[in-house]
């Protein structure tokens, strides 16, 4: 996004700053899970996996989490791109986590869920900001950069 002289201002509103580091926090976060999830840096995650969803999902709970991985990777780079999309989606993402540890060998990651229902609540936050400040040309401005028509 380009700042022009009009949108400056929009530097220095508290609301805008709050919606800029959800924003990068949103994209940092799900791309560094993502690929943490191909190389188990920090944890095994299989650990977090439901014996429920990995009895239904093709494959091992490793190969699940690459899957898991590549759509973590892919909401980041969405809330970059689109973060009036992407907020909603990663916390969509977020629901389906918190369902799988509130299932998953209860009550061992409860602690865990509670914490990711702050993230969601914080990604529809992002996402709901991400509308108040989006930018999308109105049709004037657009009509007013098209080459006027001759009639013949």
């Amino acid at each position: 996004m380009t700042f022009t002289p009009a949108n400056d201002t929009r530097r220095s509103d508290p609301g805008y700053q709050v919606f800029t580091l959800l924003r990068i926090g949103f994209v940092v976060a799900p791309i560094l899970f993502g690929l943490d999830k191909f190389f188990n840096w920090t944890v095994d995650w299989t650990q977090y996996l439901a014996p429920w969803i990995d009895d239904i999902v093709p494959g091992s709970a490793q190969d699940f989490m690459y899957f898991v991985g590549v759509v973590e990777i892919a909401a980041g780079l969405l809330v970059l791109a689109a973060p009036w999309i992407g907020g909603f989606v990663v916390a969509a993402w977020l629901g389906g986590i918190i369902v799988n540890l509130l299932t998953n060998n209860p009550p061992e990651y409860y602690d865990i869920a509670l914490r990711d229902f702050g993230l969601f609540l914080a990604a529809l936050a992002l996402g709901r900001l991400a509308w108040a400040y989006r930018t999308v040309p109105s049709r004037k401005q657009v009509a007013s950069t098209e080459p006027a028509h001759r009639a013949a």
